[in-house]
């Protein structure tokens, strides 16, 4: 496997995981890559490693450049083991690499992972000379991991920017200019709201840090690195994290004999009627990453439930609690479903909506059994009056 030169004497040398489906209950349709960049210097310089099982193919494409053996430093810009499962594989082939990790965290959660390691720390401002080059820290904590950096090259313009900007999405392609523009955007946006969503202060610090710096590459941890659309990609963080949102709604339900389904057919075309968009999901067959995708940026949530066992549908009661981690903000939301007998699901909805921290703009809507065209009319007119 040969390396990528991503630009003179810097090369991508990280690793593909075209099978991955799953990750922490993301589903990553496009599988992921690991990203490791290395660093031909007078110090030879290798930018974070790839997840445990594929450092030989690590190996292989450093292997393809330089003997392993000869790098002398390793950037480690996150603990977490899809960054940093190669370190002690790289310990036993370059023995005398000295593993760059933020103060205290990154030394702290290292350690616990992998032992006693050969580990110098940095801190915010810190820089490494590695000869004709400099490398710049920026500590960007909790963004996602307390341990977070990412590091600048002022003699390159290159920001490798760890988890920042990147994406779950494989290709053989390594930058924006060489694949479709609105894909690798969808997965950013993903990649954002599934993993991100709830550092958009942090992620507001880190641009402000970085706002000064003179970019011209953006070498991503996961997916594709930004060249051409650096623009593109920092106007997109500016909006997420601050949780810009459209006039748009999302309805997400589960049904058990349709009647549910029947209202929330119903919601999304009142919303269509009124000029909103809206996206229609049911939770049988949507992924839950998926879902969050779309209502991340969109300002209406409608959820729907028939009642069984006196609860909501447990896949309605699993969309909630995946939403609730991750921290949403600016939405409107109201709760719906039908029912035989009980009816609790719909109340119990609205609750978590409120708990989520969604804006009740509409009381609940509930219906006993089959709802009848009057009913149908009534959704229609209660949309209509949602503001």
């Amino acid at each position: 496997m040969k390396a990528v030169e991503m630009k003179k004497d810097i090369y991508w040398v990280g690793a593909i995981d075209w099978s991955l489906r799953n990750f922490h209950g993301y589903k990553t349709g496009h599988g992921a890559t690991y990203n490791a960049y290395l660093i031909i210097d007078d110090k030879i310089t290798l930018i974070d490693t790839v997840k445990h099982g594929f450092e030989e193919e690590m190996l292989s494409r450093i292997s393809s450049v330089i003997d392993p053996a000869k790098i002398d430093y390793i950037v480690s810009s996150h603990v977490e083991m899809d960054h940093s499962g190669g370190l002690p594989c790289m310990s036993k082939v370059a023995p005398n690499a000295k593993i760059i990790t933020s103060f205290p965290n990154g030394q702290k959660g290292l350690t616990a992972h992998y032992g006693n390691l050969n580990y110098q720390t940095v801190k915010a401002g810190d820089t490494l000379n590695i000869g004709k080059g400099n490398l710049s820290f920026v500590t960007t904590p909790m963004l996602h991991w307390p341990d977070s950096m990412v590091t600048y090259c002022p003699e390159e313009k290159i920001l490798f920017s760890n988890d920042a900007f990147g994406q779950h999405f494989c290709s053989t392609e390594r930058f924006d200019s060489e694949i479709d523009l609105p894909l690798v955007l969808w997965e950013a946006k993903k990649y954002f709201a599934n993993i991100l969503m709830p550092y958009g202060k942090q992620a507001q610090g880190a641009l402000k840090a970085l706002s000064g710096y003179d970019i011209e590459m953006i070498l991503t941890g996961h997916g594709i690195s930004w060249k051409e659309h650096i623009k593109d990609i920092l106007a997109c963080y500016e909006s997420w994290s601050n949780y810009e949102v459209k006039e748009r709604a999302v309805v997400v339900f589960d049904s058990m004999w349709h009647s549910t389904e029947i209202m929330a057919k119903t919601i999304t075309d009142a919303f269509v009627s009124r000029g909103i968009p809206a996206v229609f999901f049911d939770l049988k067959t949507n992924e839950l990453s998926d879902i969050v995708t779309e209502l991340f940026d969109s300002k209406y949530l409608a959820v729907g439930s028939p009642t069984i066992n006196n609860q909501m549908m447990p896949t309605v009661a699993a969309f909630l609690c995946y939403l609730k981690g991750l921290q949403p903000k600016n939405h409107k939301a109201f709760a719906f479903g039908s029912y035989g007998w009980g009816g609790q699901s719909v109340g119990l909805v609205e609750e978590e909506l409120k708990a989520i921290g969604c804006e009740i703009c509409l009381e609940k809507i509930r219906n006993v059994n089959v709802p009848s065209e009057e009913v149908l009319k009534d959704i229609e007119e209660k949309i209509k009056s949602i503001r």
